[in-house]
C-alpha cells in the first residue's frame, strides 16, 4: 500500500518524458480528505538536508490553494494538502522544478533497489582509497623528505585527489550548484567551496614547491562527510524498509465476484460493496466484512497476537490479514487507500516527517548557517590579510573556517534520533504520527486510562444470558447488532446463539457515553447506562459487575450483566508507572463500584467513574491547570475528545476509527506494556537529542574561535568536522538498547 491513491506511473508521464506534468493526472492520484480538501504525494529525490526541506515546504506553501506541505526526508516525499475552487491542483511539479527539484507522483516501489545508497557507497570507497594513499604520502613528506621528493609526492597526491574530487565530490557539487543556480544556499555550498579552494591552493603550492599542501585535507573531508551521509542514509533506509514491509502485506489485486463470475482486478479498482473471494493462503486486500465461509486468520498485524483467530459471517477483517484455512467471501467496506493497513503505512511514514519543536530549532539554526559561516570566513580572510599581508596564510585560515563550521552535526541531531525512535517503536508494535508526539510523551508526569478496551480487553461477555426473557433478548439483539461498542457486541453475540429472531427498528442511534437508543411504532427503547436507560431511575445493581439495562419508555425490560478481562501486563505496567513517580488514574464511564474495584486490583489510588465524554475532558483540563502533563490512553467514540484534549494520547489498534485518528500513538498488540515501552523510548530519545545538540553546539563553540585564530589547518578542520557528524549518528544509534521506562 502507498499513502496515496494508487497510480499508473506511465500515465503520469507528461510530454517529453517529464514525470507528472499533467494536472489532471495529479488530481486523479490525489486523496480526498473531505470538505473539498485533497492531498497529493510527490516524490522529490534530491531532498537531502534541512535546507532542502525548508526550501521545498516554503515554496509550495506560497502557491494559491496550498493549505500545507510537509517533507518526509526518509521517503524523499512531500505531502501537499490543497483546496481550489475548480478542483484542479496548483502546478506543484513545475514550481518545484523552478527551484531545482525534479518531482513526480509518489509510488512506493517495494522491490526497487536504492540507487542512492549504492552511489554513496561507491563514492565513499573511492574517497577512502584516495585519502589513505595521500595520507601515506603526506607522512613521508612530514618525515623530512627533501624538496624534490616532496614536490613529487605532492604531484602524486594531486593526481590521487582528482578522482576523489570529481567522482566522490559530485555528491556535494551537484547539490551546491543546483542551490546556487536557483538563488539559494544549502549545507553543501560551503563544503564544495572549501574543498575546491583547498585543492586549488594545494595545487598552487605544489607547483611552487611549498613545504605544505592540503590534498589530504580535501580528500579526508570528503571521506568523513560521506561516512556521515551514508550512515544517515542507511538509518533512513531502515525506516523506509519498515514502511515497505507493511505495504508488502497488501496484495496487488484480488478476485472480485462480478455478475456471479470471478474476475481478478487490481486492488486500486476495488470499491466499497464489492464481493471478494479470499482463498486460503491469500491476504485480505481491503477492509471488509465476512459474508460467507468459516476460516482461521492470522491477525498479528492488527492485534499483535500470533495465535490464529476464527472468523465467521458478520465479522470484520482488515487489510493485510492472512486467510489460513478456508475460502471466505468478503464484502469490501473501504477503498485500498482508506484501509487499516494504509493507515498504518501513513502513520509510519509520518513518524519521521513531523516538524517537532527541537527539529524546528535545529532547522532554523541550520538555515542561518550559510550566511553566517560565509561572512565569518570572509572576515577571517580580510582580517588576517590586513594583519599579515600574506594572502596565502589568510586564505588557508578562511578555508579552515569554511570546513570546520559545517552544521551537518546540528542538522542530523534531531532527525536521526527520530528515525531511530520510530523504527524502535515499530519493532515494539507501536505507531507514532509525528516527531512532536515523541517530545510531548517524554514530558508527561500523569497517565489517565480509560477502562473498557484499554485496561481491559474490551471484549466483555454476558454472564446472565440464561436469566433474560426471550422477548427482551430479541429486542436487545436488534438494537445492539449494528454497534461497535464492546458491551453492545457482547449482547449481540449472546443473543445470536439463541433461536430468537432479530427485531427491526425504524431508527437506531448511538449516544456516546450513554448507550443505544432505538425507535419503533412510537416507542423509545434504550440499551445502556442504567440511569439513562430508565430516564433517571435508580435500579438495584450488582455490586461488582458492569451492567447495561434495556428499557422501553423508561420501563425496565432486562438487566445485562457483563464481565470483562484485564489486559495482559496491565498490573505490571501500572506498577512501573507508579514506581517512576507518575500519577496514574482511571477515567471511565462505568459505575463506581466496577471502576474502583479495578483500580484497587491494579494498585491505583485515583479513579473517576460514571464520566461522560465532557467529564473526561474536564478532568484532563483540571490536571492541566495544575501544571500536569497528561498521557491519555483510551479507545472508542467517547474517548476521542479526551484523547484530543490530553498533552499526548495513545489508543489500541482495536479502537474505533475516531479514537485512532485522535490519538498520537497507536499500539498493535494486546499487552499494555506498549505504554511503558513508548515512554521509555521517548525519554531516551529526548536525552539523546539534548546530547546531540550539546555535541554539535559545543563542537562549534570550541572549534570556530580556534580556526579563526589560525590554529587549525584545513586537514585538522576536515577531520574534526567530519568526526562531529559521525559522533552524532553513533550517539543516535544507542537508542537500540535500554529498558522500558527510564
Amino acid at each position: 500500500m502507498t499513502c496515496c491513491a494508487p497510480i499508473d506511473v506511465q500515465a503520469a508521464l507528461g510530454d517529453a518524458g517529464q514525470p507528472g506534468s499533467s494536472l489532471a493526472e495529479i488530481r486523479l492520484a490525489s486523496r480526498d480528505l473531505g470538505g473539498g480538501t485533497r492531498q497529493t504525494d510527490l516524490s522529490v529525490p534530491r531532498v537531502h538536508c534541512a535546507a532542502c526541506i525548508a526550501a521545498v515546504e516554503r515554496t509550495l506553501r506560497k502557491l494559491p490553494g496550498v493549505v500545507a506541505a510537509r517533507v518526509n526526508l526518509s521517503m524523499k516525499r512531500v505531502a501537499v494538502t490543497w483546496r481550489t475552487d475548480d478542483g484542479m491542483p496548483p502546478d506543484l511539479i513545475t514550481t518545484l522544478r523552478g527551484i531545482g527539484y525534479e518531482a513526480h507522483l509518489f509510488a512506493l516501489d517495494q522491490d526497487a533497489k536504492d540507487p542512492e545508497l549504492a552511489r554513496l557507497i561507491k563514492a565513499l570507497a573511492l574517497a577512502g582509497f584516495c585519502a589513505m594513499n595521500i595520507m601515506m604520502l603526506s607522512v613521508s613528506v612530514w618525515s623530512g623528505a627533501d624538496a624534490d621528493s616532496r614536490q613529487a609526492f605532492h604531484f602524486i597526491s594531486a593526481l590521487l585527489a582528482l578522482p576523489a574530487l570529481i567522482y566522490s565530490g559530485r555528491v556535494f557539487y551537484a547539490s551546491a550548484w543546483s542551490a546556487l543556480r536557483h538563488g539559494r544556499t544549502n549545507m553543501d555550498v560551503p563544503i564544495s567551496i572549501g574543498v575546491t579552494l583547498a585543492f586549488a591552493l594545494s595545487l598552487y603550492d605544489t607547483v611552487h614547491n611549498a613545504p605544505h599542501a592540503y590534498f589530504d585535507a580535501a580528500t579526508s573531508l570528503l571521506f568523513f562527510l560521506l561516512i556521515g551521509r551514508t550512515l544517515d542514509h542507511m538509518m533512513r533506509e531502515k525506516a523506509r524498509s519498515a514502511v515497505a514491509g507493511l505495504a508488502r502485506l497488501a496484495p496487488a489485486g484480488a478476485t472480485v465476484i462480478h455478475d456471479g463470475r470471478p474476475l481478478y482486478v487490481p486492488v486500486s479498482e476495488i470499491e466499497p460493496g464489492a464481493s471478494l473471494l479470499i482463498v486460503a493462503g491469500e491476504r485480505v486486500p481491503v477492509d471488509g466484512l465476512v459474508t460467507h465461509g468459516l476460516s482461521e486468520v492470522d491477525r498479528s498485524l492488527v492485534s499483535g497476537e500470533s495465535a490464529p483467530g476464527r472468523v465467521a459471517p458478520g465479522e470484520p477483517v482488515q487489510a493485510g490479514v492472512m486467510n489460513l484455512t478456508g475460502p471466505l467471501t468478503v464484502q469490501a467496506t473501504a477503498r485500498a487507500e482508506d484501509s487499516f493497513l494504509a493507515e498504518m503505512v501513513r502513520l509510519m511514514e509520518a513518524a519521521e516527517g513531523g516538524r517537532a519543536r527541537y527539529r524546528r530549532l535545529a532547522d532554523r539554526a541550520s538555515a542561518l548557517y550559510s550566511p553566517v559561516v560565509h561572512s565569518m570566513a570572509l572576515l577571517s580572510f580580510l582580517g588576517w590579510l590586513l594583519l599579515t599581508g600574506d594572502w596565502h596564510v589568510s586564505i588557508s585560515i578562511a578555508i579552515a573556517v569554511l570546513i570546520i563550521t559545517c552544521p551537518c552535526a546540528l542538522g542530523l541531531a534531531v532527525p536521526i534520533v527520530q528515525v531511530m525512535a520510530a523504527r524502535r517503536l515499530f519493532e515494539r508494535g507501536i505507531m507514532v504520527k509525528d516527531g512532536s508526539a515523541l517530545e510531548r510523551l517524554a514530558e508527561v508526569d500523569s497517565v489517565a486510562f480509560d477502562k473498557t478496551g484499554t485496561l481491559t480487553l474490551g471484549r466483555p461477555s454476558l454472564i446472565n444470558a440464561g436469566e433474560i426473557p426471550q422477548s427482551a433478548m430479541e429486542i436487545a439483539h436488534g438494537i445492539a447488532i449494528g454497534s461497535r461498542h464492546p458491551a453492545a457486541q457482547a449482547v449481540a453475540d449472546a443473543a445470536s446463539r439463541g433461536p430468537e429472531p432479530i427485531m427491526a427498528f425504524d431508527r437506531v442511534e448511538e449516544v456516546p457515553g450513554l448507550g443505544l437508543e432505538a425507535f419503533k411504532d412510537g416507542d423509545r427503547y434504550r440499551l445502556g447506562r442504567p440511569e439513562w436507560a430508565l430516564e433517571g431511575g435508580s435500579p438495584t445493581l450488582a455490586p461488582a459487575a458492569s451492567m447495561s439495562l434495556l428499557a422501553r419508555n423508561g420501563e425496565l425490560l432486562a438487566s445485562f450483566i457483563l464481565e470483562d478481562h484485564i489486559r495482559p501486563d496491565a498490573g505490571e505496567t501500572v506498577g512501573d508507572l507508579v514506581g517512576h513517580g507518575l500519577g496514574v488514574e482511571i477515567l471511565s464511564g462505568d459505575r463506581d463500584a466496577v471502576v474502583s474495584g479495578l483500580a484497587s486490583k491494579l494498585g491505583m489510588r485515583d479513579s473517576k467513574a460514571e464520566l461522560l465524554p465532557a467529564g473526561k475532558v474536564n478532568r484532563i483540563e483540571a490536571l492541566g491547570r495544575e501544571g500536569r502533563k497528561v498521557l491519555m490512553v483510551g479507545d472508542g467514540l467517547n474517548d476521542a475528545p479526551a484523547l484530543s484534549a490530553a498533552h499526548v494520547s495513545m489508543a489500541p489498534a482495536t479502537a474505533a476509527d475516531i479514537g485512532r485518528n485522535a490519538a498520537d500513538f497507536v499500539f498493535l498488540n494486546e499487552s499494555l506494556s506498549a505504554v511503558t515501552d513508548a515512554l521509555g523510548i521517548s525519554r531516551r530519545s529526548r536525552r539523546l537529542i539534548f546530547q546531540n545538540f550539546a555535541l554539535a553546539v559545543g563542537y562549534n563553540a570550541l572549534a570556530v574561535p580556534i580556526a579563526v585564530l589560525g590554529y587549525v589547518t584545513p586537514l585538522v578542520a576536515a577531520i574534526a568536522m567530519s568526526l562531529s557528524s559521525i559522533i552524532v549518528v553513533a550517539n543516535a544509534m544507542r537508542l537500540t538498547t535500554g529498558r522500558r521506562v527510564s
